[in-house]
């Protein structure tokens, strides 16, 4: 057995048994409406403006199915809107709310249901306290983690709190504005773990192993609203599947 020591310094750039699925070049792997995300200067871009309305879009990677791993990526959002990076989840099902008026028909293709590690620009208040926290996208579970909570849901019943990390608004802290963000997903089993610039932002512990939640399933990302610019960059995916 090894000997005790204390923990390798938080290193977001530590890569071991890790593999780059964006190669900064090109979509290969990827699934994206052109007329909203593109390539440039190694970064993958998804942008929207002002005045040229445009329903929730995904950007979805093909080549994994996964549902234990760990991801790794720099991302930063610009302008306003919001987003964040799917997991677990699925394309093709039809969006479960009312389509917002005057906004083209969604395309299922890339339209993606599951997990969501959010991350929104500040525009508002309440558009700053969503980053970080734990999103059911597309479906009517909506938000089952605030940032700073742990919370678990139990086969059968609603999710409740387990554990507080820290203050929502204190943790704001931790979020870098029009800057790059580290920021990770950590998911096995029943226990996903959403963690920016090394500081743990929320915990949702789904106990129902039939839950859609704990299915394997896509990694993408979304942008929502406009103005938007989301810019993501480095995404590192290791899996743990067996």
């Amino acid at each position: 057995m090894p000997k005790f020591h204390d923990p390798a310094p938080y290193d977001i750039d530590e890569h071991t048994g890790f593999k780059q699925i964006f190669d900064g070049k090109t979509f290969s792997g990827w699934d994206a409406d052109p007329s909203i995300w593109r390539v440039e200067d190694g970064m993958m871009i998804g942008e929207t403006y002002e005045g040229k309305p445009k329903g929730n879009n995904y950007i979805v990677y093909r080549g994994d199915k996964t549902r234990d791993f760990d991801l790794k990526l720099q991302m930063k959002i610009e302008k306003g809107g919001g987003g964040g990076i799917q997991y677990r989840s699925v394309t093709g099902i039809p969006w479960t709310r009312p389509q917002p008026k005057g906004v083209p028909p969604y395309d299922l293709k890339f339209m993606m249901t599951g997990p969501q590690a959010d991350f929104w620009f500040p525009v508002t208040a309440t558009s700053a306290n969503h980053t970080g926290q734990w999103y059911s996208e597309n479906t009517m579970q909506g938000i089952l983690a605030y940032r700073g909570q742990v919370t678990e849901a139990l086969p059968g019943q609603p999710n409740r709190l387990v554990a507080n990390i820290g203050d929502k608004q204190a943790l704001g802290g931790y979020v870098k504005v029009n800057e790059w963000n580290d920021y990770e997903v950590i998911a096995r089993g029943g226990v996903m773990m959403h963690i920016m610039n090394g500081q743990l932002m929320a915990v949702f512990i789904d106990d129902n192993k039939d839950s859609v939640n704990n299915q394997p399933g896509l990694i993408g990302f979304e942008i929502e609203s406009q103005p938007s610019k989301i810019s993501v960059r480095d995404i590192w995916l290791r899996t743990f599947d067996k």
